[in-house]
């Protein structure tokens, strides 16, 4: 039998640092939880949450020094962020400037609500109605 673990980061590799943290801070409510600078390695870290990494999964952004954009490629799908209410959601991110990729509604052959969102690198967001 396996060790039991528990899921600990998702590493988004970003071409701004700061602007990666400000926008999951002001879009998501999630805070900067810490930095981790690598000046030997050419690179800084920084992890973002809605609670503290003991106890919760968290966003980890990489920028490698100099390197101000990346292709996605075809194999990254998304991250998920549950919220009470996804049309009011939207109606929020779009008044701060966030793009809506994918409106509210129900998901392709189901009911449950979703809609997406693209960061500033592009890596898209899907919202997700939970009660």
């Amino acid at each position: 039998m396996a060790a039991k673990g528990r899921y600990l980061h998702t590493m988004l590799r970003v071409g701004d640092l700061d602007r990666a943290v400000k926008f999951y801070v002001d879009m998501f409510g999630m805070r900067e939880l810490r930095r981790w600078d690598a000046p030997a390695g050419k690179f800084t870290n920084a992890f973002v949450g809605f609670g503290d990494e003991s106890e919760e999964c968290v966003l980890e952004f990489t920028y490698n020094y100099g390197v101000e954009h990346y292709e996605i490629g075809t194999a990254y799908g998304h991250i998920a962020i549950g919220v009470p209410d996804v049309y009011a959601t939207c109606e929020e991110l779009r008044a701060a400037g966030a793009k809506i990729s994918r409106e509210p509604g129900p998901v392709k052959h189901g009911t449950t609500i979703i809609a997406f969102v693209e960061d500033p690198d592009g890596y898209k967001i899907e919202l997700v109605q939970r009660d």
